[in-house]
C-alpha cells in the first residue's frame, strides 16, 4: 500500500470574493458577534505581568488549546501565521503566578464559595497540599510526604481498587505514556481519559468500519473537495482557526453543508480576525443547514441512502460507486436489504427533515466525486454513538470517500493531544500501538520487560459508580488519581459523582490550578500535586493533532511567575512507581522525554519517527496524508465494512422533548463567558423553537422548568432557530438533567441527551409538591432550587 505524505503548508487565496462577505459594514458593527480584537487586548492585559513568556509560548509553543496542531504561529495547512480566541483564553494558565497563600489555606467552605471560574483565575498550585479527614484547610506537605501517602495506600490495597485517570488539559504524549505503562506495571488496568467523555465512539465506530480509529483525511483535504459536510460540529467555535481552512474551501469551490438541530451562528456567519477580508467583512460559512432532530442522524442517513438505491433502479451506477464496493467493501446487499426496509415515513419522523430535503442532500452527494465528512459531538455523545459513525462510514463507503486527495472521514477532535491518549495505552481498551489482546499484551510485555495484568479495567463512569460499591467489594475503588479533569462539571449526575468522590479513601489531584471537585471531601485524605504545564515540562513534549500529525512543543525558558516545587508529570509517575514497588521501578525508569520517545517509537509502530523530533518545528504524520490509501484498510481482509443499524428509539412521549447539551465561549468545561457572543445566550438560557414556546403559552425570556424523572433545571427561554421538539442547554449547568450509568455499548461514553417536559415557571412551581417527576428515584430526586 502506497503512502502519500503530506505535502506541508500551502498559500491561500489571495484574491477576494465578495459572494462570502455577511455584510459590506466593515467588522460586522452592529451585529451579535465575538469581538476578537477587544478580547485579545483583554487578555494581552492580563497576561501583562508575564508577556515576554506569554510571547514565547504563542510564538514556540504547540497550542495547548484545541486539536489542530498549531505549532508556534504557524501549522501544516495554510501558509501564514495563525492565532485564536480559544488558545489566548488558555493562554493564562501558562503564565499566572502561584495562588496566595491566605488563599490557598482558607477555610474549606470559604473556598467553596468560589465557581471553578474564579477558582482557575486565583493562579495556580504553589506546592503539594494535603486535607484530611475532619481538617478545614488544606496545609502544605513536602513532595515526598504526599508521595509516600499515595504511595503506601496503593501498597494496602488489591490494585482493582484504584484507578488513574488523565484529562486532556495539554498533556504530552510523554506523560500519556508514562502514566499508562505504570499504571500496568502497578498492576492495574483502570486507566482511562477525556476521550472517554468525548470522542471515544469515533475510534470505535470508524475501527469497526475501516480498521483505523482516527482521521483519514488532511484539513487540505477540505480544500476544493466538492462537499465538506460537517455533522453535529460547531468546528468554528471549538477551534476557530478552522474558520480559514472553511473559507479557503469555499473560495476552492467546496460547498460546506452543516447537520445539526440547531442553525449554529458560528457556522452560519463568521468574523475571522486573522483574515484582513473576512475580519472585514465577514465570511457566510455554511452554504446549507439541515436541521436533523436530536438523535435523527442515522434516519437522516439512511434517507440519503434509501434514495440512492431508488436511483440504482433508474441508472446503474448513479449513486454507488460499484467499482470501490466490488474490490474495497463487505456488506453490500445486507446494508441494502436493512436501507430499502425503512420506510420513508419512519425516516422523516426520526430525523425530522423532508422527504424532499433529504432527496435534494442525497442527490448532491451521489453528483459528488469528493466529499470529506467531519463530525464532533453531536454524534458521539449519544448512547449509539458508535452505530452514528458507522453509519457516516457507510456514506462515504458507498460513494468510494476514502483513501485519496479531498476525501475521507474526520472526527473533529477538541482538545489539543487527545488522539495521542489512547495511542500511547492510557486507556483501558487499548495498550500502546494495538487493542487490549492476548497478542499485543504479551508484544508489550517484551517490550515493558514485565507481566501486565489480564482483567478488564473500567471506564471513567463505572469506576466512578465502583466507589460506592460494598466495602468488602474486590473492585470498590479507594483510591483516584486524577491528571486535571473535573468530573463535578463533565459527568451526568453532579450530585452523585460529588458523594462517589467523597467516599474515596484518598482522592489525589495533579494539576496546575484549583477545581471545585478538589474541594470536595474524602473519608483519609485529598492530596494536590502541583504539575508543570507542556510549556515548562523538561526536554520538551509532543502532542498529536486531529489529522495525526505529531508535533514537538520545546521546553520555554522565562517564566517570570515560575512555580518551582511544579513538576514534569511523567516524573511524578515515575517517582509513584518507585516507592511502590522499589525493586522493579528500574522497568519504568525514564531519565529524559528522549527516552521516553525512543520507546513510544518501538511500542507502537505508528509513531516510528516520534524519535526524531527535537526542536521547535518539528513534526511528522503518521500514516502519511490519508489512511486507507487507494480504499486498502487495515482490516483483516484489507476491505471497509458496511454496517446495518436500526433506526434509534428514542422513547419520547407525546408533549416530550428531547434535550442536548451546548458549549458557549468555553474550552470542555472552563467557561470563559456568561454570554455567549455569538447568541447573545446566558448560561441558563433554555434554546427553543418560538413556535414549540407558542403552544406552551411560554415568552421569550420567561421563566421556565425543564425537567425529568432525574433532575429539574431552572432556566430562561430564548427563542433560536433549532428543529421543533429540540432543547439545548449549556454544558455543564444542565448536566443534572442527565442521569448516571447509561453508557454507549461500545465505547462506555456517556449519553448526554434525554427526553424533557417543558413548563412554565409559575405553573411548576404552583404543582411541584403535588406531582412533577415521571417517576421518582430516591437517591437521584433533586428538589428545584426556589
Amino acid at each position: 500500500m502506497g503512502e502519500t505524505k503530506h505535502q506541508g503548508p500551502i498559500k491561500a487565496t489571495k484574491t477576494p470574493r465578495p459572494k462570502h462577505w455577511v455584510s459590506p459594514i466593515p467588522f460586522g458593527l452592529g451585529k451579535v458577534k465575538p469581538q476578537h480584537f477587544r478580547d485579545t487586548m483583554k487578555i494581552a492585559w492580563d497576561n501583562k505581568d508575564n508577556i515576554g513568556y506569554a510571547t514565547r509560548i504563542l510564538t514556540q509553543g504547540v497550542c495547548d488549546g484545541c486539536a489542530l496542531g498549531v505549532s508556534g504561529l504557524y501549522d501544516q495547512t495554510l501558509k501564514g501565521p495563525h492565532l485564536c480566541t480559544t488558545r489566548m483564553n488558555v493562554l493564562r494558565l501558562n503564565t499566572m503566578p502561584a495562588l496566595k497563600e491566605e488563599i490557598i489555606h482558607a477555610d474549606i467552605d470559604q473556598l467553596r464559595q468560589y465557581s471553578s471560574t474564579d477558582l482557575r483565575k486565583l493562579g495556580r498550585i504553589p506546592y503539594p497540599l494535603i486535607r484530611r479527614k475532619g481538617e478545614r484547610k488544606f496545609s502544605r506537605i513536602s513532595w515526598d510526604e504526599a508521595m509516600d501517602v499515595i504511595a503506601n495506600k496503593m501498597k494496602q490495597l488489591d490494585p482493582k481498587q484504584y484507578a488513574f485517570y488523565l484529562t486532556s488539559r495539554g498533556i504530552t504524549n510523554e506523560s500519556y505514556y508514562v502514566a499508562g505503562k505504570v499504571a500496568r506495571f502497578l498492576g492495574t488496568n483502570n486507566i482511562d481519559n477525556a476521550s472517554r467523555i468525548c470522542h471515544s465512539p469515533s475510534k470505535t465506530g470508524l475501527k469497526r468500519s475501516i480498521g483505523v480509529g482516527a482521521s483519514t483525511a488532511n484539513y487540505q483535504d477540505w480544500f476544493g473537495t466538492d462537499v465538506l459536510l460537517f455533522w453535529g460540529s460547531v468546528a468554528s467555535n471549538s477551534s476557530p482557526v478552522s474558520t480559514k481552512y472553511m473559507l479557503e474551501a469555499k473560495k476552492r469551490g467546496t460547498k460546506i453543508i452543516v447537520v445539526n438541530p440547531y442553525s449554529e451562528p458560528a457556522m452560519d456567519k463568521y468574523w475571522i480576525p486573522s483574515n484582513l477580508e473576512s475580519a472585514l467583512f465577514g465570511t457566510k460559512i455554511a452554504d446549507d443547514f439541515y436541521q436533523v432532530n436530536i438523535g435523527g442522524d442515522i434516519a437522516l442517513m439512511h434517507g440519503i441512502m434509501k434514495h440512492w438505491f431508488e436511483m440504482e433502479k433508474q441508472k446503474h451506477g448513479s449513486a454507488i460507486n460499484h467499482t470501490f464496493v466490488q474490490e474495497h467493501v463487505n456488506g453490500y446487499e445486507e446494508l441494502k436489504a436493512k436501507v430499502e426496509e425503512q420506510s420513508w415515513d419512519d425516516i422523516i419522523e426520526s430525523s425530522g427533515v423532508t422527504q424532499e430535503r433529504i432527496i435534494e442532500l442525497s442527490e448532491l452527494l451521489a453528483k459528488s466525486k469528493n466529499a470529506v465528512f467531519a463530525w464532533a459531538l453531536g454524534l458521539t455523545m449519544h448512547s449509539f454513538a458508535t452505530d452514528n459513525i458507522s453509519q457516516v462510514a457507510n456514506l462515504a463507503l458507498l460513494r468510494g470517500f476514502l483513501g485519496r486527495k479531498n476525501n475521507g472521514l474526520m472526527p473533529f477532535r477538541g482538545h489539543s493531544s487527545v488522539q495521542g491518549s489512547g495511542e500511547m495505552g492510557a486507556d483501558p481498551f487499548v495498550l500502546p500501538g494495538s487493542g487490549f489482546d492476548a497478542q499485543n499484551i504479551e508484544r508489550m510485555e517484551q517490550i515493558w520487560g514485565f507481566e501486565i495484568p489480564k482483567w478488564q479495567g473500567d471506564i471513567v463512569g463505572v469506576t466512578l459508580e465502583n466507589i460506592v460499591l460494598p466495602d468488602m467489594h474486590e473492585r470498590k475503588i479507594k483510591l483516584y488519581y486524577l491528571s486535571g479533569g473535573n468530573f463535578l462539571e463533565t459527568m451526568p449526575d453532579p450530585d452523585f459523582v460529588e458523594k462517589a468522590l467523597s467516599e474515596l479513601d484518598i482522592r489525589v489531584h495533579q494539576d496546575i490550578i484549583l477545581n471545585t471537585s478538589t474541594l470536595v471531601d474524602a473519608k483519609e485524605a485529598v492530596i494536590v500535586l502541583p504539575a508543570k504545564t507542556r510549556y515548562e515540562q523538561e526536554g520538551g513534549g509532543t502532542s498529536t493533532s486531529t489529522e495525526r500529525m505529531v508535533y514537538f512543543s520545546p521546553e520555554i525558558e522565562g517564566n517570570k511567575n515560575l512555580i518551582a516545587e511544579a513538576r514534569a508529570e511523567w516524573k511524578i509517575y515515575i517517582d509513584l512507581a518507585k516507592r511502590v514497588k522499589p525493586k522493579t521501578a528500574h522497568l519504568v525508569e525514564f531519565k529524559s522525554g528522549q527516552e521516553i520517545r525512543d520507546e513510544i517509537a518501538l511500542a507502537n509502530k505508528d509513531y516510528e519517527g516520534i524519535q526524531h523530533l527535537k526542536k521547535q518545528g518539528d513534526v511528522f504524520q503518521w500514516g502519511g496524508a490519508w489512511l486507507c490509501e487507494d480504499g486498502i484498510c487495515p482490516t483483516s481482509d484489507g476491505r471497509g465494512k458496511l454496517i446495518s443499524i436500526d433506526i434509534p428509539d428514542l422513547g419520547k412521549k407525546e408533549g416530550q422533548f428531547i434535550i442536548t447539551s451546548r458549549r458557549g465561549k468555553q474550552f470542555n468545561s472552563m467557561v470563559y463567558k456568561e454570554t455567549d457572543p455569538f447568541n447573545g445566550a446566558s448560561r441558563y438560557d433554555v434554546l427553543m423553537n418560538a413556535k414549540d414556546a407558542s403552544h406552551l403559552s411560554i415568552a421569550e425570556g420567561e421563566g421556565i422548568v425543564v425537567y425529568n424523572g432525574f433532575g429539574v433545571f431552572q432556566g430562561k427561554a430564548k427563542f433560536v432557530n433549532i428543529a421543533r421538539g429540540n432543547l439545548e442547554v449549556h454544558f455543564p449547568e444542565g448536566n443534572f438533567l442527565l442521569p448516571r450509568g447509561r453508557y454507549e455499548k461500545y465505547a462506555g461514553i456517556p449519553d448526554y441527551n434525554i427526553t424533557v417536559t417543558v413548563e412554565k415557571a409559575d405553573r411548576y412551581n404552583a404543582r411541584k409538591d403535588v406531582q412533577y417527576l415521571e417517576k421518582r428515584i430516591e437517591d437521584l430526586e433533586i428538589d428545584t432550587p426556589e
